[in-house]
């Protein structure tokens, strides 16, 4: 029986207002990937990347929207998603972090994460969510970064 995850996002940024390690760094607000109550951000800081989703131009935001709701195939990676990104320019050329997404049924399964470009797995997952929640939620990432933290 599989453990059926809850997803949530909320609008959130690099840094909050009183970190000292924002002076001369670019504080980037991104949607926060929110499971079961847990930050996928927080879990993740180590490895000094943002979440992929609610940030950068309209043409890149609903790009990922479309990797996430597995509309687009990922260019060279398939169904391997960059989920963490570079925090300063979300380009993938500064390495990344990546899941593996697939749908069975009803559900979305993430699984799989890994550091990119050195394929080091990385201990988080899997994760499973109910299709229509899964969608709602990734939809509702499209201009998150302009609402306030």
């Amino acid at each position: 029986m599989k453990t059926i995850n809850q997803l949530q996002t909320k609008p959130s940024s690099r840094y909050d207002s009183f970190d000292p390690d924002q002076e001369g760094n670019k504080n980037t607000k991104f949607a926060d990937i929110i499971i079961d109550g847990r930050s996928l951000y927080q879990m993740l800081k180590r490895h000094d990347m943002v979440p992929s989703l609610g940030w950068g131009s309209e043409e890149h935001q609903r790009k990922m929207i479309n990797y996430f709701l597995l509309n687009q195939m990922h260019e060279y990676m398939y169904y391997r998603y960059p989920i963490l990104v570079c925090p300063w320019c979300g380009d993938e050329e500064c390495g990344f972090i990546s899941v593996f997404i697939e749908k069975e049924e009803d559900l979305i399964i993430w699984r799989d994460f890994k550091r990119e470009p050195s394929n080091k797995a990385i201990d988080v997952g899997p994760f499973y969510f109910k299709w229509d929640e899964y969608e709602k939620v990734i939809n509702e990432t499209f201009g998150i970064a302009g609402i306030r933290c």
